[in-house]
Formats: structure tokens, C-alpha cells, sequence
């Protein structure tokens, strides 16, 4: 088994973080997998591009979801999250997430929390 990383873009304040987080973890606890570390990310190394760059579309997605309301202390942020498994186990964690993340799939409805699978 090797390290290997679920990697998201989200439009979050910081209880959306920790929402996105327990759906990770709760993913995770469901396989034979171990999380070895997690990051959030606001600059790409390397590059000068910024998450704000990168996300900016959630953001777009947010406002017209939500018409009017203030977008509060949310930003474009990437959680990065290093797992120990199979490459099998990381497909299948990283679908039980997209699947939470959205469970009304593909019908028109408001985000919790705008995201985007890196």
C-alpha cells in the first residue's frame, strides 16, 4: 500500500471545512485505510496561482445559489487529504464522499457546500 491523496476544492468558512472533514473521515473508517496527514491549501507551491484563481467558479456557484446573502468568512480553499490504501480502496473512498458531498447526484438542488474533485 502507498500514500495516496483525496484532493478538493471548496467554497467554505470553517464549519463547512469541518463538515467536509467528517464526511472524509466517516469514508475513510469505512475501508481499510488510514489517514497519515491533511492539509488545506490556499497557494499552489510552485506557481502563482491561488486557490482563489483556481475555485473562483465556486464562489460564482455560491452567490447564485444564494441570491442576496452574504458569502460570510467562506474562501476557495483545497483540502488535501493523504491516505494509506490500495488504489481500489482510494476510488471507491473518494466516490463515497463525492457521493455524500452531493447526494442528490445530478437533479438541480443548492450545495451545502460548493466543491469541485481535484
Amino acid at each position: 500500500m502507498r500514500t495516496r491523496t483525496l484532493r478538493f476544492g471548496l467554497y467554505a468558512d470553517q464549519q463547512g471545512l469541518a463538515w467536509v472533514r467528517e464526511v472524509v473521515v466517516a469514508a475513510v473508517g469505512s475501508r481499510s485505510a488510514r489517514i497519515v496527514g491533511e492539509s488545506v491549501v490556499r497557494t499552489f507551491s510552485g506557481s502563482e496561482l491561488t486557490t482563489a484563481d483556481v475555485y473562483d467558479l465556486l464562489a460564482e456557484q455560491w452567490a447564485v445559489e444564494h441570491p442576496g446573502r452574504s458569502s460570510g468568512a467562506r474562501e476557495p480553499v483545497e483540502l488535501r487529504v493523504h491516505l494509506v490504501c490500495s488504489l481500489r480502496t482510494w476510488r471507491a473512498i473518494r466516490k463515497t464522499v463525492i457521493k455524500a458531498l452531493c447526494p442528490e447526484g445530478t437533479a438541480p438542488h443548492v450545495c451545502r457546500v460548493p466543491w469541485m474533485a481535484a
